[in-house]
């Protein structure tokens, strides 16, 4: 089993970005450029290197490979993106790689892109990209080409070299555990065993509510691979362990006008098998809350004017300030009440958000995090 921290770190010192490896300091694929971007590197990445995995890592600085991090992203819709918008696509899991100098919110992003062995191409059209194009990499560039030859088997050696170098041992394992015990001993941190091989550690701050227990804060992380699989400083999720599986079931606190009330979110269920292998399925549980379209009028035309006040850098009342931390998840309500453009509008005051305070730039994030799982679903 490869541990996914020593990954990071071999390809981080094996070579600059070549044609099995890419860096970047972050990506946005909630933005229709970043995500064409991120297309086009996976799509080159699979082409280039059909016999072996390729590599994105996120969270580094260009110029010297200082890890920085970027925030968790927890999009295990990543696959659903990747099929929608190429053809021949690529097996693309995306992982967070925790690391001990980093904040507990920052992780390193490890993009793995394991390709089928046929050309992949985009599908359709996207920001300046045109439906049918294929990309290669070219050196440390993803560029597009035209191709009518078989393509080489160059890196299937270096890369088989790197991940043997990145196997598991007793010693990491048992680091690991030590490093997350004490790390989160203030939130009630745990191990379990699955199976006599796989170690899971988990934390959160337990809460018992009408006879049922959630916890907040809650930290999860594979052990064996250094691979964080869940955290969040917001939502509350419950937690159900069996001798074969860790099921996670997350809520999020939607409402309008302080009625506010948990939905279910999503389902995540690790499954560890005899053969030391394991599988995550993930199933979404959202069911959207429904309001009158009189009282979502008012709020959207609310949202409006604070927005407005925001971007003028107005000064606003204390009301106006309880409804400024509302207005992502109340335009996200919205927007699941078919007002089309809230979304417009939640991406517009991101800018404003992020500069106004670094609570409202997390409930932003939030929203958009529940977008997501929303969207590619």
């Amino acid at each position: 089993m490869i541990n996914k921290r020593l990954l990071v770190k071999h390809l981080l010192a094996h070579n600059d970005e070549n044609s099995f490896y890419d860096k970047k300091r972050k990506i946005d694929i909630g933005q229709k450029e970043g995500k064409a971007k991120f297309l086009k590197h996976i799509c080159a990445l699979s082409n280039s290197n059909p016999k072996n995995n390729s590599y994105i890592v996120i969270g580094v600085e260009d110029a010297d490979n200082t890890i920085i991090g970027v925030d968790f992203f927890d999009d295990s819709k990543i696959q659903n993106l990747i099929n929608a918008y190429l053809t021949n696509p690529p097996i693309v899991q995306y992982e967070n790689i925790p690391f001990p100098h980093l904040p507990d919110h920052k992780v390193v992003g490890l993009v793995t892109i394991r390709p089928i062995d046929k050309i992949t191409s985009l599908r359709k059209n996207i920001w300046k990209y045109y439906g049918g194009s294929v990309f290669f990499r070219d050196g440390s560039i993803s560029m597009p080409k035209v191709f009518d030859i078989e393509i080489k088997d160059i890196n299937s050696k270096i890369v088989e070299a790197i991940e043997n170098h990145a196997q598991n041992n007793i010693e990491h394992t048992l680091n690991g555990v030590f490093d997350f015990m004490n790390k989160r001993k203030d939130y009630n941190a745990q191990y379990k065993v699955f199976k006599e091989y796989f170690v899971v550690c988990w934390a959160g701050q337990k809460k018992v509510v009408k006879n049922e227990t959630f916890f907040s804060r809650v930290d999860i992380e594979l052990i064996n691979e250094q691979v964080r699989l869940f955290f969040s400083a917001l939502d509350e999720v419950s937690i159900f362990i069996n001798e074969d599986s860790f099921k996670i079931i997350e809520y999020v606190n939607l409402g309008l006008q302080n009625s506010n009330k948990y939905y279910q979110l999503e389902e995540t269920t690790i499954h560890f098998e005899n053969n030391a292998n394991y599988n995550i399925d993930t199933k979404l549980l959202f069911e959207p809350p429904q309001y009158d379209k009189k009282v979502l009028h008012h709020i959207y035309n609310t949202n409006n004017a604070l927005l407005d006040k925001l971007k003028k850098g107005l000064a606003f009342t204390t009301a106006e300030e309880l409804d400024l931390k509302n207005l992502p998840l109340t335009y996200l309500i919205c927007y699941f009440n078919l007002f089309h453009e809230a979304i417009d509008k939640l991406n517009e005051a991101k800018p404003y958000l992020k500069k106004y305070s670094d609570e409202l730039y997390s409930l932003y994030k939030e929203s958009i995090r529940i977008l997501r799982k929303v969207k590619y679903s």
